[in-house]
Formats: C-alpha cells, structure tokens, sequence
C-alpha cells in the first residue's frame, strides 16, 4: 500500500479487527483484508476476532496465507488446511532475505502440493522483493467488475481508529507479558483546531494492579508512552498534535458484551 495501515509487533495476536487496504490503479482494484491470526477462543473479544476471519473469509475472492520462511512449516498446513477455503489461495513465504536457497526452495516445495494453495509467491516485504511478482499474481486471480471504492480511499476505517491503535502498539511495545492483552484503547475526543488536533484516549484495563504498571512509578511509563505515540500519530496525520490518555479500569471487558461494543468489536 505504501503506507502503514496494520500496526505491526513482535508480540502474537497484535491485530484485533479487520483492517482494509484499498490498492487503485488505472487497471484494477484490489482490496486487502488484513484479519487477526487464528487462535483457539478464551473470551468474547478472541471469539469477536474469530468472527471477523470467518466473514472475511466468506466475502473474499482470494486468500493471501503468509508465513515466515523459517516457521514451522507443517503447523502452518494444518492452520491453513483447518480453514476449508471456499476460494483460491496464494501462499506467500515471507522474509526469504532470512533463509538460505535450501530453505526457500523446501518452503516453496512443500505448499505447492497442498490441496488449498494454488500458487506459491516468496517475497521479502522488508526487501521488497517479488513484491510486483505478487500482486501480479493477485489481480491475475480477481475476477472483473466495478471497483467498490472511490480511487482516492485507502482503506473504509475512520482516522480516530488509526490514532487508538498506534497507541496501542505503544502499548505493545513498551509493557511485558499480559498487559498488551488485558488492555485497549478507545479514542474519546479528536477536535482539529487551527494550530494542533487535540485527541484525548482511554487506556482500557482489567485490574487495579495493571492501570499501576500503565502509568509506571511517578507517571513515568505512561508519559514515555504518549510521547511515542503522539510523535507516530503526528506522521499520520501531518500536524501537531496534543496528546491526553487517561487510564480506567473495566473489571472483565473482554468478556463484557457492553464493553466489546463500546469499544469498537462489533
């Protein structure tokens, strides 16, 4: 897309809802669904997130199903296997700049063969490489027809979305084991005024103990955390921006319907 819809972590289960990216182009129309990974449910949120996979899955005309080159290669067939696609699908080893000739070369042996996959593309996304290759083979797999979006859309989600899920990459990024999933962000204002956008966010967790660790000793860590987004969101956005987050605690909002609402996971 050439722009960073999708935040990104080293962390698993980073993406919660469904994010589109519209590509447009003289020629064709391609719109990328970026869905969350395949987990087994334990809340209301996991289950919310499965439902998004399940109707991106129905209303897609071809899945993209991309793996590291170094994953384990069989966990990954019986993920994607498990999916019982309805649709073509182009398998896309990833990070190829990372593995030596062999190791591609086995990758690409072993989906070819898989009943799902109709085409094998390795790329390296970091490198660029084969990335043309790529979506070549995509709009070669579309069926014709009208675009859906107007040529200047690059994705159907508003700003305030974009804005809530940088800080919670933050979040990602700076905070260890549960916290990044036991919280979640939800933008409460965002006023464009002449010289700044004024955005003020809630930082959403489950315990006390967590909204301790979010502001860290002295407000330390949530200061550091709204310096980093706000310096994220500013790119995004193109202007200064005056930043606020606020941290309150929703005993159990994974498993709250209300709360999943309100939230955004429909």
């Amino acid at each position: 897309m050439g722009e960073k819809l999708a935040i990104v972590s080293r962390k698993v289960q980073t993406t919660r809802h469904r994010i589109k990216g519209i590509l447009t182009t003289k020629g064709y129309q391609v719109i990328f669904s970026d869905t969350p990974g395949i987990i087994q449910p334990e809340y209301k949120l996991h289950e919310k997130m499965m439902q998004v996979v399940k109707n991106s899955l129905e209303d897609a005309d071809l899945a993209i199903l991309m793996l590291d080159v170094r994953d384990n290669l069989d966990e990954n067939d019986k993920i994607f296997s498990s999916l019982h696609l309805k649709v073509p699908a182009i398998v896309v080893i990833n990070k190829i700049e990372k593995a030596d000739k062999k190791d591609k070369e086995n990758a690409i042996l072993f989906f070819e063969g898989k009943e799902y996959c109709k085409e094998v593309v390795a790329i390296s996304a970091l490198k660029k490489i084969n990335i043309d290759v790529l979506v070549e083979k995509i709009v070669g797999s579309l069926p014709e027809g009208d675009p859906f979006f107007d040529g200047e859309d690059m994705t159907d989600l508003p700003v305030k979305f974009f804005v809530s899920e940088m800080i919670r990459e933050k979040i990602y990024d700076l905070y260890e084991e549960e916290i990044p999933y036991h919280t979640t962000v939800l933008v409460q204002e965002f006023k464009e005024k002449t010289t700044l956008v004024k955005i003020r966010a809630d930082i959403i967790v489950n315990r006390e103990t967590q909204k301790g660790i979010i502001l860290g000793e002295g407000g330390k860590m949530i200061k550091k955390l709204g310096t980093e987004a706000r310096k994220d969101i500013e790119n995004f956005l193109g202007q200064k921006v005056f930043l606020e987050l606020f941290v309150k605690v929703k005993p159990k909002w994974r498993d709250n319907e209300i709360f999943l609402k309100e939230y955004g996971y429909n």
